[in-house]
């Protein structure tokens, strides 16, 4: 399950030679922000999302399973999941918790939540 919640879709167009640092990132609802940074390390890849003023210039730590397309030409990152559900997951601090394993099990504790995403669990 780990895997699933950390590790990108075989569908959704991740290339290593492709950097999606300031790609444009869709919730189904509409744009969160843009990529900041990312990772790709086997069994911890994810993409942190600059806000900006969507919620007060915070950023938020998106585990890779849960980009559902990546469209190289428009430079945008798809997400399976609602601004609301995004905004809801645990508090995001860059220097507390970027390689934080505790904070890491919590978020993907959230992610494979079926009730906190609309019955939809990775």
């Amino acid at each position: 399950m780990t895997d699933q919640v950390w590790g990108y879709r075989e569908t959704s167009g991740r290339s290593q030679d492709i950097d999606p640092t300031g790609f444009k990132v869709e919730a189904v609802d509409g744009s969160i922000g843009k990529v900041d940074k990312h990772s790709d390390e086997a069994g911890s890849a994810y993409i942190v999302v600059d806000t900006g003023p969507w919620i007060f210039g915070k950023e938020v730590l998106l585990p890779a399973g849960t980009v559902s397309r990546i469209d190289v030409g428009e430079e945008k990152i798809y997400v399976d999941r609602t601004k609301e559900q995004i905004k809801n997951a645990p508090e995001f601090h860059r220097d507390i918790h970027l390689d934080h394993p505790g904070y890491h099990d919590e978020l993907a504790a959230y992610y494979r939540s079926g009730d906190a995403f609309g019955g939809r669990p990775l």
